[in-house]
């Protein structure tokens, strides 16, 4: 019994001096000696199936080592004090290791030091990674996070338009290089795991994030998606989604702290916000999931076995990893009050299926907490070691085990905002431009013919509200005026006048009540319409900025905000040649705008060559085809009302059909060019046999100049046993013709694709009558054919 103390510190003793062994030792020829024991465990060998590597180091890990894999650790700026480890890194939580660190080193909290050049930060980044290899004990490797709904969150890589501008293009091939750009980019600098796509379905337009999203459809969304997914992925990092799930619902168009108890019955949620992310891990094979804030039915989502277990891992085999949104699991007790403290959220979270906590400030809280009800014996340690196994899998999958360093640093510096990946951004910039309306075909402007063009209205020189928190850090974008300006030729003068600012001092009080213009207001109106005046043409750069779109950013109307509406109509009753360029995050009602402006072009946000695409449509030298991914209300006051529809949603409930309907509908876009459709075939003769359906038609381009149009099928179920919607879009392909070319096109319908939920909420292919439809738009049916099945 004497000798029991002696045994116990002989013991720490050794395993002290092992952890401390020379750093280059833990490197052995094809393996790394990531637990320091001088052997090969199976953990270490590359030739062993992952599974047997996982157990492994699963029954090597202590307690504190399992709670360290299911939390985050914030980047410099934001929770971390360092750039690179430090002396006290030894004594601080993460020295028993960490599941990821998010956005360290990005750029974007004035952390530039590491950012740029680009090898500086894959450097870092191996720095960093090193210090987990060589000064934990299991040599765990860790996870490095970051946004990239629209390029990689990292300082000055390439900046893509939006996601709803990406949608606009309705470009499957499109989306996916704008994901395999953002994955190369975010490899080559280190980061593993990139948080997009954004598989949310915005069907309010009021909701602030819905600049971020795919648009209304649920089948564009997952479709694009899927895409991206698999651009990022393909460089063998991670994609993941989010926001799982029933999200993207404001109450009352409201946000924030409101986003509670989404009203969306269980069918409406299963055809509308789920399917996107169904087909993203289904089919895109996601690995990452980003669990959301908001509740459902009462349930928040965090803490839903019926989301985060029963649907995600048991129906759809989803095999990856599971993040917190954020506060969300804070939210437990601080919002949702379903939990007493720290230690009964994580068990609330973790046996729901919820793996890493992800929260801007100190991870100790959550560890402690997590710790202490292990202790207490309310968190189960099978369901920890459920949770760790998960996210060590995906660690394994990736190669974090085999390769955890960046294996060529300077790398970067070519692959980063390469002149091919701007070369994309700039074409996704084009492409995601819709023409509304076009008037006498006053576009595009022959500036041969004109001698003086004004630009007005707060968006003409506007920078800030082109950048984003989710994209790249610093980018440089191309304004509006600045982009008009480079593509004038010296011959024509270029007037400026902002004429109103995005918002008035009374906003968003102005949203819901008139208020007058105040002296400075009256005296800059009319000195911009003094200015338009003088001009040839009028270009109109209207829409939002920062404090009107944006996370936590709804909005109460759809109006132009401020006083951009009476900026408009007093340009408008110049009568010259006047173009509306929107500039902003969601569909407007333009109601005035549609009627007496003859046209009007949607930019959205377009990324760092926002100006000069819009020059190269507006001028001629590209032809626009985007399609709308959402439609345009008239009237706030129509929402609940979007695409896909249900019989009868637009109808007004008067007599004047001026109240119903859209401004402009979903799929909506015009061109400099005509397109004619024809010969359609509807072939179901395979149908019992593959289940799909195939449909061809010929596409002719009727006009002179070079074009793209986006194809568009539909179908409706004519007679079923649930209510449905009147059109689904199933498929869509943009097309680029010649003049006067004509190109014979096929597309697939699946029996998934013409299934509904019945009243007992299976998922059947009902028989009976189908119609199927080739549009131009939702409202714009060329060819249609009626089947029977």
């Amino acid at each position: 019994m004497k000798l029991k103390p002696f045994l116990v510190i002989s013991g720490i003793v050794l395993l002290f001096c092992s952890f401390i062994q020379n750093p280059a030792d833990v490197y052995r020829d094809k393996w790394i000696d990531f637990n320091k024991n001088g052997k090969k465990d199976i953990y270490e060998d590359t030739s062993k199936p992952i599974d047997s590597r996982v157990d492994d180091l699963l029954k090597q890990m202590t307690v504190d080592e399992k709670t360290c894999q299911l939390t985050t650790l914030y980047g410099y700026g934001a929770f971390l004090k360092d750039h690179l480890p430090t002396a006290s890194w030894r004594d601080s939580i993460w020295k028993d290791g960490i599941a990821n660190i998010d956005e360290q080193l990005t750029g974007y909290r004035k952390d530039t030091l590491y950012a740029v050049p680009y090898s500086s930060h894959s450097e870092a980044i191996n720095t960093i990674q090193k210090w987990f290899v060589e000064q934990t004990r299991l040599g765990i490797p860790v996870d490095f996070t970051t946004e990239g709904i629209r390029g990689l969150n990292h300082m000055k890589a390439t900046y893509f338009p939006s996601q709803l501008a990406q949608a606009s293009s309705f470009n499957k091939k499109l989306v996916r290089e704008i994901g395999t750009v953002t994955g190369a980019e975010a490899k080559a600098l280190g980061y593993t795991n990139v948080y997009s796509p954004i598989l949310d379905v915005a069907s309010d337009p009021r909701w602030g994030r819905i600049e971020e999203t795919y648009g209304s459809d649920p089948y564009l969304t997952a479709q694009l998606g899927k895409q991206n997914i698999l651009g990022i992925q393909g460089n063998g990092i991670i994609s993941t989604v989010k926001h799982f799930a029933v999200y993207s619902i404001p109450v009352g168009g409201r946000d924030g702290n409101v986003r509670t108890d989404p009203h969306v019955a269980p069918r409406e949620m299963w055809n509308l916000y789920l399917e996107p992310f169904r087909v993203g891990i289904q089919e895109g094979k996601a690995k990452g999931v980003m669990a959301s804030y908001n509740d459902y039915d009462g349930i928040p989502i965090i803490a839903n076995p019926y989301f985060l277990t029963d649907i995600l891992r048991k129906q759809w085999g989803f095999k990856g990893y599971v993040v917190s949104d954020s506060h969300a699991v804070e939210d437990l007790f601080a919002k949702h009050h379903v939990a007493l403290d720290t230690a009964d959220a994580a068990r609330l979270a973790l046996t729901a299926g919820l793996n890493v906590r992800t929260e801007f400030k100190n991870p100790a809280d959550w560890v402690r907490g997590l710790r202490r009800g292990i202790r207490n014996g309310s968190i189960s340690m099978s369901v920890v070691n459920q949770r760790v196994k998960e996210v060590l899998r995906v660690k394994f999958e990736i190669g974090l085990f085999d390769h955890p360093f960046v294996e060529n640093i300077k790398a970067a510096d070519s692959i980063v905002h390469s002149s091919s990946a701007r070369k994309i951004a700039l074409q996704a910039a084009r492409e995601g431009i819709v023409l509304l309306k076009n008037k006498q075909n006053l576009l595009p402007i022959n500036v041969q013919k004109v001698k003086n063009i004004a630009i007005i209205g707060p968006n003409a020189k506007e920078r800030e509200s082109l950048l984003s928190r989710y994209g790249p850090a610093h980018a440089q974008v191309t304004t509006v005026y600045d982009g008009l300006a480079k593509a004038l030729p010296s011959s024509v003068n270029l007037l400026y006048s902002r004429g109103c600012a995005h918002i008035d001092k009374n906003f968003p009080g102005s949203d819901v009540e008139t208020f007058p213009l105040d002296g400075q207001e009256i005296k800059e109106m009319d000195e911009a319409v003094e200015v338009a005046s003088k001009a040839d043409v009028i270009f109109l750069a209207m829409g939002d900025n920062e404090n009107t779109i944006g996370e936590t950013k709804s909005r109460l109307d759809l109006k132009l905000p401020g006083h951009q509406e009476e900026l408009l109509e007093r340009i408008a009753a110049l009568n010259k040649p006047t173009v509306l360029l929107l500039v902003g995050g969601r569909p407007v009602s333009i109601n005035f705008a549609s009627k007496h402006i003859p046209a009007i072009v949607e930019t959205w946000y377009l990324g760092e060559f926002m100006g000069d695409a819009i020059a190269d449509v507006v001028f001629g030298k590209y032809n626009p085809g985007g399609k709308l991914p959402v439609p345009f209300p008239k009237y706030v006051g129509q929402i609940p009302l979007s695409f896909p529809m249900k019989p009868s949603a637009d109808a007004s409930g008067s007599t004047d059909a001026n109240v119903s309907g859209f401004i402009y509908p979903f799929g909506h876009g015009l061109s400099y060019t005509a397109f004619s459709y024809s010969d359609l075939r509807v072939n179901r003769a395979d149908y019992r046999k593959s289940g799909e359906i195939k449909v061809s038609f010929k596409l002719t381009n009727t006009g002179k100049v070079r074009g793209d149009e986006v194809v568009q099928l539909y179908f409706q179920d004519e007679v079923s046993s649930v209510t449905t919607y009147i059109k689904n879009l199933r498929g869509f392909e943009r097309v680029s013709l010649e003049p006067l070319e004509t190109k014979e096109l096929s597309m697939t319908i699946t029996s998934h694709d013409l299934s509904l939920l019945n009243q007992k909420m299976e998922r059947v292919v009902e028989p009976g009558w189908f119609k199927i439809m080739i549009g131009a738009s939702s409202e714009d049916i060329r060819l249609n054919e009626r089947i029977k099945l």
